[in-house]
This record gives C-alpha cells, sequence and structure tokens, in this order.
C-alpha cells in the first residue's frame, strides 16, 4: 500500500487496485476547472485485493485525521473496506448499512461520512441504455456475474418499487466462492420485492456458460467480477451462448475487457446489445465527487463532465 503523506491541498483519494491507469488521474484536473474546485487534486492508494483490516483502517484514520484529505472514491475493495473500518465512520447511509459497502467517504461539519453510491449511478448507466418498460415489454432475465459490492448495488437498483411492474423476470447471481455467495443471499433478502432470486456457486467459466445458456431471450447478462480490469480473463469461456436479443454488459471500462470482446464476437449471431463501463465510470465519479466537495453535478454541469470525459476516452 502507498499511503500518502499529509495533505497540502484539497486532496480526493481514489481507493483501488490499479490506479494509476484510470483515466480518472487525467479526467479529474479537467472535471475541477470545470466545477469550480480551486486547487483540488486527486491521489491514488493501491491496495492489494483482500488486503488485511488494518490496512483498511490505516487509510480510513489517515483521511479522518488529515485537515485537507477531504474524502475519497472506494473501488474493488468496497465490501472489505466496510467490514474492517465501519466504526470509524459517524455516519453511515442506509445503502451502505444494508449491504454493508463503502464506495464514497466524505467530510460534512467534522464528521467522517460513508456511502453506498453505485445503486445511484449503477441505476443511471443501465437507464443510459435499457430501453424504456424493456422488462414489460420482454420479460427478460438478469444474471450477474459476481457478488461484490457492484452486483448488489445493481440488484437493489433493478427491483426498486418505484419500477413497478417493469422488473425482471429473475435475477440470478454467480460468484466463485461460496461466502460472497452467501453474504450475497443474505443481505439481497432484505430487498421488498416479488422478483425472484437464484445463487449459483460457479467456480470455473463454463458453469457460468451454463447458468448464462438457460437464460431467457431478451435478457441482460453482468460481468460484475473485475476480470478484465484488475485480474486477467473473463468469467465466461469463448464457447458461452448468449441470450438471443440480449444485452450485455461489461462494467470495465479499461482493461483487457476479455468479456466484453467475447460478447462483441457473438453480437450479430445473437443480436445483442453491448455496452461497456464507461457511462457507469463517469456516473461513478460525479456521484462521488459532489459528496466529497459539496457540489451539485446534474443537468447542464454534468453533460459538460460527460462531454470532457469523451474527449479523452
Amino acid at each position: 500500500m502507498n499511503l500518502p503523506s499529509k495533505a497540502t491541498q484539497p486532496t480526493m483519494y481514489f481507493i483501488g487496485v490499479t490506479t494509476t491507469k484510470s483515466s480518472i488521474m487525467k479526467l479529474f484536473p479537467l472535471w475541477a476547472e470545470a466545477l469550480g474546485l480551486k486547487d483540488a487534486v486527486i491521489k491514488g492508494i493501491d491496495i492489494d485485493i483482500h488486503a488485511k483490516p488494518e490496512v483498511y483502517r490505516e487509510v480510513v484514520e489517515f483521511i479522518k485525521n488529515d485537515e485537507l484529505s477531504l474524502g475519497a472514491l472506494v473501488t474493488t475493495h468496497k465490501i472489505d473496506l466496510y467490514h474492517a473500518a465501519s466504526d470509524l465512520f459517524d455516519y453511515l447511509d442506509p445503502h451502505a448499512q444494508m449491504f454493508k459497502e463503502l464506495s464514497s467517504i466524505s467530510k460534512k461539519d467534522g464528521k467522517l461520512e460513508g456511502y453506498a453510491k453505485d445503486p445511484i449511478s449503477s441505476g443511471l448507466a443501465m437507464e443510459a441504455f435499457i430501453p424504456e418498460n424493456y422488462w414489460t415489454n420482454h420479460g427478460g432475465e438478469v444474471l450477474v456475474l459476481g457478488c461484490g459490492g457492484s452486483a448488489l448495488a445493481i440488484s437493489s437498483y433493478l427491483t426498486e418499487k418505484e419500477h413497478g411492474n417493469n422488473v425482471p423476470s429473475k435475477i440470478i447471481l454467480t460468484n466463485r466462492s461460496k461466502p460472497r455467495l452467501d453474504s450475497a443471499k443474505e443481505l439481497l433478502s432484505q430487498l421488498e420485492t416479488e422478483v425472484p432470486f437464484e445463487y449459483h456457486l460457479c467456480p470455473e467459466p463454463a458453469q457460468n456458460d451454463e447458468v448464462m445458456a438457460a437464460l431467457k431471450p431478451h435478457s441482460l447478462v453482468i460481468n460484475a467480477t473485475g476480470l478484465g480490469k484488475d485480474r486477467p480473463g473473463s468469467p465466461l469461456t469463448n464457447q458461452g451462448q448468449y441470450p438471443d436479443n440480449g444485452l450485455v454488459w461489461e462494467l470495465n471500462y479499461r482493461g483487457e475487457l476479455d468479456f466484453m470482446h467475447q460478447a462483441l464476437s457473438k453480437k450479430d449471431e445473437r443480436n445483442l446489445h453491448v455496452e461497456d463501463g464507461w457511462i457507469y465510470f463517469i456516473h461513478g465519479w460525479t456521484q462521488v465527487i459532489a459528496e466529497v466537495f459539496h457540489v451539485e453535478i446534474k443537468g447542464e454541469l454534468l453533460q459538460k463532465c460527460a462531454k470532457i470525459a469523451e474527449s479523452i476516452k
């Protein structure tokens, strides 16, 4: 871990695995200028996947006690950081408490606050590519590969009461390890929804192929594993059979993106819509930046940020 030294100007951190490779390092100074965030900078904190609890606590305590360290966006470590350091926060939003994960660290009136922003940012990203009344019109299912924080957030958004009957006919989650799968099952059982959930332990990509092959047409398949970004590979094999007329969402926007390329190779054969994680990336960051710097990023200002992001993509 590369714990930074005391901040000398307003600083936001990016807590991840390979933060220097992220587009945010080029993008943040441009956004900061557009948002009027004078002298604000971003710094990466790289932590190994599933690090020891004391590592996460050290990072949170540093941000909490350093005056000009204003907050952080957390990727990959959202669940582990919550379990290791949630007691250090003065406020945790309802999503953070329910899903036991943290994607946003900020300060307000001298208090340290933690938020799980993914249900909001994943919802905004899905609204951008899933057609209106899609689930009502087609009755498709959702397959989420991986049971980390993004998987929980997406499941939460898709089953919100405000959608009425426009919800998937089923949500299926798979994971390589049983503890994370069991944890997801326990947490998602708290959702008040009629949508049935199904859980499959799939240590090997071929097992994910089997689950995907049983999906209805017009279903959505999501890579929420991190494979293809922080770690090489894909949760599927090249032989995977995608649902006819389906949607495929690669949550990553950088890295090898093996999962996305597999889907693109079957795009015409299966009439697929393949989406990468770029819009998710934009909403994910703007939601947290708004919280950390106490600014509103909506409407024209959000469009301006998206346009700036497109210019460096």
